[in-house]
Formats: C-alpha cells, sequence, structure tokens
C-alpha cells in the first residue's frame, strides 16, 4: 500500500489552520473603543467610570511599563445576525473579542486585562490564550463594558538569562507605551465548528504520541483524513456537523483497562510576588478568579483548587463581591481552598514558629471565612523542604503533600511520584509529585502522555494528579482544557482523565498505593542557586522580625495575665501577616525582580 502519512498529517496540518480554526467565529464587527489613562498606581472601577475616554483604535501604542490603561468599548450588536425577535441561530454564541497587543506564544507574563460591565460587577480575564468575553445579548442590542488594561512588561523575556534590566523596578521602567492595541470586535462564535476544532486538536495530538507503527495511530490518521474528505474547505460551518461524525467512532473507542488514571485538578499556580510587585498579584488573583467562576457556571463537574490563604484575604479586601461569589462556590464544593497556609512560603529560612505560624494563621482563616479545615499541604513551586515539614504539617492536621518543584533537579531525580515522606523526628506524610512535570498543564496529549510514560510506580500505583490551567496572570483554566479533558475520559491510546479535587485524588491515592515507599529526612532541590545568599537584608530583616514577635508576644502574655492588660491580638496577628508573606517563595530566597526586594 502506498504510504502517504507524511503528506496526509501536512494536509491535516494545513486544513485546521487554513480552514477550520478561522471558520469558528462566523461573523465579527469592530467596536468603539474609549481609553482612559490612570496617571499613577492602579484606581476602582468607580473611579475610573467618570473619566473622560478619548477615542482609539487598533494599532495605537499604550500603557506605559506597569501603568493600567481603562478601555470603555461600546457598539451595537448587528441586527442582521439575528433573527426577527433578535435571537440567534441554534449553535451560535455572541462574543467579544479582546486584543490588548499580545503575544499569544505566551498565556501570560505580559499584558492583562479585566473586563467590568457598565455596573462595575466582575466579568471575566482578558488573557493571550483567554481573550473571549461572552456576552448575553440579543441583536441590535447595544453592547458597553469597561476593561482595566494592565501594561506589565514582560520582564521573563526581556531579562532572558537573568540578564538585568531596568523594567524591574517602576522608577526606572520608563514612560514609553509597551504596546499596540489589537482588534476588539464583536463576533458569532459557531460551537459546532468550535467542537470540531476540539475533537481535532485532541486526535491529532494524542496521534503524535503514538508510535509509527502502531495500529491505533493509523485509525486516527484514517478518521482525519475522512473527516477532511467529507467536508467543503469552502463551507467549514455548514459540513463541521458531517465531520464530526466521521471523527465519532475514533473518539469513543474506550482506553485499555491498564491505562494511567490521572485525576484533573483546576489550578493557576500565581506567584504572590515574582515578576511584578504585590499590588499586581492582587488584580491577578481577581482576573483570574472571575474566569474561574465563569467556567464553573459553564461546567458544573469543574473544580479549582486554590491556595494561599493570604490571596484569598486580599480578594476579600479589594473585590468583596468577587469574594461572595467565591464563598458561594466553596459551598458548592466547586472552588476548594488547598494548602493550609498564609503564602506558599520558603520552608528552609523560616524559623520552625514562622512555619508554624504558616499553618494557623492559613487554616484559621479558611475555618472562619468558609468552614474548611484543609488537609493537604500545597506547595508545588517551593524550593526544596526542609526534613522538619513533616512533623510540622502533621501538628497542623495535614495527611497529605504535594509538590512539583523536585522534579526539576538536574542530577539526582527523586526515585517515586508516590510514597511516604517521613521527616526527622519519624512523622511521615503521604506525599505526591504529579509525573506531569508540570503545574501549569494544559491537558494536551503530550503532557497526558508524559505523565503516563514518566510515572516512577507502575505496577505498584495507578493514578497521579495533574493540575492544570494557565498560571501567573495566564488566567488559569480555559474552556479548550476542559474540553479536551472531557474527551479523554476514556480514550483508546491515552491515560484516563476524570476532573475533581485533591482530596478525591489523595483518598484514592491511598487506597491505591497502600504500601507507598518511604522518603526520609530533607528534599534538596538542585536548582535555583542562590537562594541562601541572595537579598540578605531581606533575610535578616526576616529572622529579626520572627524574633522579636515572639519576644513582643511573650511579654504581651506577662501584662495580660500578671497586670490584667489586654492582648494585642489584632496588631500582634497583622504584623505577623505581614512576615509571612515576605516569607513566601520568591521574595524570602530573593528571586523577585528590584520592586519586591525593595518593598520587603
Amino acid at each position: 500500500m502506498h504510504d502517504d502519512r507524511v503528506s496526509t498529517e501536512q494536509r491535516l496540518q494545513r486544513f485546521r489552520a487554513e480552514r477550520v480554526e478561522p471558520a469558528a467565529y462566523r461573523r465579527s464587527s469592530p467596536l468603539t473603543v474609549g481609553a482612559w489613562t490612570a496617571p499613577g498606581e492602579p484606581v476602582a472601577f468607580a473611579e475610573a467610570v467618570i473619566q473622560e475616554y478619548l477615542s482609539t483604535d487598533s494599532g495605537e501604542r499604550w500603557g506605559r511599563p506597569w501603568g493600567t490603561v481603562w478601555l470603555h468599548v461600546s457598539g451595537d450588536v448587528p441586527a442582521s445576525w439575528g433573527k426577527p425577535d433578535g435571537s440567534f441561530d441554534d449553535g451560535l454564541r455572541l462574543e467579544a473579542l479582546v486584543d490588548l497587543g499580545f503575544d499569544r506564544s505566551m498565556p501570560g507574563f505580559q499584558a492583562e486585562g479585566l473586563a467590568y460591565d457598565v455596573a462595575g460587577n466582575l466579568l471575566k480575564t482578558i488573557a493571550p490564550r483567554n481573550s473571549h468575553l461572552p456576552l448575553t445579548l440579543l441583536a441590535g442590542e447595544r453592547v458597553d463594558f469597561f476593561v482595566e488594561a494592565a501594561a506589565n512588561p514582560d520582564v521573563n523575556r526581556a531579562a532572558e538569562h537573568f540578564a538585568t534590566t531596568p523594567l524591574g523596578d517602576l522608577v526606572t521602567a520608563g514612560s514609553e507605551p509597551i504596546y499596540r492595541l489589537g482588534r476588539i470586535d464583536i463576533a458569532l462564535l459557531d460551537l459546532t465548528v468550535w467542537e470540531l476544532a476540539r475533537d481535532v486538536d485532541v486526535l491529532h495530538g494524542l496521534m503524535t504520541q503514538l508510535e509509527p507503527t502502531s495500529p491505533r495511530r493509523a485509525v486516527i490518521l484514517r478518521a482525519l483524513e475522512q473527516m477532511m474528505d467529507v467536508m467543503d474547505p469552502d463551507d467549514i460551518a455548514g459540513t463541521a456537523t458531517v465531520g464530526r461524525a466521521a471523527l465519532a467512532k475514533v473518539l469513543s473507542a474506550p482506553a485499555a483497562a491498564s491505562a494511567h488514571h490521572l485525576l484533573a485538578v483546576g489550578h493557576a499556580h500565581i506567584d504572590s510576588a515574582w515578576l511584578w510587585p504585590v499590588r499586581e498579584t492582587i488584580r491577578k488573583c481577581a482576573r483570574t478568579f472571575s474566569n474561574v467562576l465563569w467556567l464553573m457556571e459553564e461546567n458544573p463537574d469543574f473544580v479549582f483548587a486554590c491556595s494561599s490563604a493570604q490571596q484569598f484575604a486580599w480578594i476579600k479586601t479589594s473585590y468583596p463581591s468577587l469574594f461572595e461569589r467565591i464563598r458561594e462556590k466553596v459551598v458548592a464544593g466547586q472552588f476548594v481552598p488547598v494548602g493550609g497556609m498564609w503564602v506558599e512560603s520558603d520552608t528552609n529560612m523560616p524559623g520552625g514558629e514562622a512555619l508554624a505560624r504558616q499553618f494557623v494563621a492559613g487554616k484559621s482563616f479558611f475555618l472562619e471565612e468558609f468552614g474548611v479545615d484543609t488537609e493537604e499541604v500545597w506547595l508545588p513551586d517551593s524550593f526544596g523542604y526542609s526534613g522538619a515539614l513533616p512533623q510540622i504539617a502533621v501538628a497542623a492536621g495535614a495527611r497529605w503533600f504535594l509538590t512539583q518543584k523536585i522534579s526539576w533537579n538536574q542530577t539526582n531525580r527523586m526515585p517515586h511520584h508516590t510514597f511516604r515522606w517521613q521527616g526527622l523526628d519519624g512523622t511521615q506524610i503521604f506525599t505526591h509529585f504529579p509525573p506531569v512535570d508540570t503545574y501549569n498543564s494544559d491537558l494536551s496529549a503530550g503532557q497526558l502522555a508524559h505523565a503516563e510514560r514518566n510515572y516512577a510506580d507502575h505496577g505498584r500505583g495507578s493514578m497521579s494528579l495533574v493540575p492544570f490551567g494557565h498560571g501567573d496572570g495566564g488566567g488559569g483554566p480555559t474552556r479548550e482544557m476542559i474540553a479536551s479533558g472531557r474527551r479523554v475520559r476514556s480514550l483508546e491510546g491515552s491515560p484516563t482523565v476524570e476532573f475533581g479535587s485533591p482530596k478525591d485524588f489523595f483518598t484514592a491515592a491511598e487506597t491505591d498505593y497502600p504500601d507507598a515507599p518511604t522518603w526520609v529526612g530533607e528534599m534538596y532541590l538542585e536548582l535555583h542557586r542562590g537562594t541562601y545568599t541572595s537579598q540578605a537584608r531581606t533575610k535578616q530583616g526576616n529572622r529579626r522580625s520572627e524574633h522579636l514577635l515572639r519576644e513582643a508576644e511573650l511579654w504581651a502574655t506577662t501584662a495580660a495575665i500578671s497586670l490584667a492588660r489586654d492582648y494585642p491580638y489584632e496588631e500582634l496577628e497583622r504584623l505577623w501577616r505581614i512576615v509571612l508573606l515576605q516569607q513566601f517563595h520568591d521574595i524570602l530566597p530573593g528571586s523577585s525582580i528590584a520592586w519586591v526586594h525593595r518593598e520587603a
């Protein structure tokens, strides 16, 4: 038989890029945009909405480094797009598409936006790979919303290979605009074409992970070829249904009984400070959490895990209405507080009392605000783990521990992905390293296949956890990721996937692997050199603050008992929270930008 696999795969790539993807939006029309530049630090919606907005357009430069520009977007939904009653044909969804001048090769680390309705309600993040805004309007009705656009510089790229960059501090970053506004349109999404694109993405991704001689790979390729044959490349919308039908059989073939099982947990690793200051982290959290809440309304089975009580506390103070929406989803079991610490702290340099306070402060917040007692320690990105940590974590009521960072070791790889970690005093805690080797998975076929191939405990354990979602300003999970997860619940050639919470995973994993091996002592990270010496003044200040707070508490307690003085609980709690925040794993180790270190 003539071997045309290469040419067929090349045809498929062109068909996806040139035909299917451009056809996802049936129609589009530009919207009118006005802009107002905040003169200094970010302002609240109530202040921004009353300003004078000047007309702007695609291609206009905007945003000095670390500045904020508010966009007022308006227009009318074309009456010709709808039926006589203003509704749209089945399978069409109205959306706004907002391009702030993104580099879509990265999900974050650049300009970010947060959309508001005219009443000031948070709608959804605007990010490079998550730039759509669903609209519930009829044809002929008015489009009217605002976008708070943050001109965060791409410090990651500017400081490639850790070179010096002036963008790391507001006082040296300059004032010239660093972005050009892209298109801001209203558009009709064709859901059938969009679903077809997801079918093709999953199957093509799976196919590329299989051996060239695999029968399953050949079956997938021929199904994709048939899909292209039955579709009209000049009428993708009109033939998308028959295209999906051609793929239905190959998508319904179940996974092997021995396939590795992945529990997918929505996540967005948001560093509490790193290549941006703390003030920007607060806005990153609001953008990401608003996106997550929108996804929850669309997907009742979607679960999102969020660590760091500090980030919840910021939202409670700065975005109280968003916090109440989060509270509702916590009760529903979709928005899951995890970790039990005030921040995802460094665990090597803080004193033992401070590490204990991380848990006391974090767990107390979650109990008081949500009635939730977290049972897992969630530290995917901290730079190594003290052998004293199991004792402290278990004493705080934790049962499980998760990290990803040790998978980055340069020389000595950890021999297991699921095991019991034994501390210096003999305390053990059930521990897992996700073999997907990232805490920002997109649930792509390549990452799922890597997780299955990489898992070190085959034959004894059979499951692992995969945290998925764009972190650090990328907006968290996306609808595309959820669509991929659904298609690989049971798909021949792929690991199986289900959505759930960290507790769901750990409960099942302990049953699945009851005799997991034991690792004794410190888990040392062979990466990120210099974290014990960089920014020495911050390290000295941390130790001094720990000692002073302990002494202050001692004398305050003595005064309360001996002299009946009021104990200054609120003031000491406020001070402890400042110290605990500065122990974050990119502040205390000295791995952040200059602005962060100046504030610390």
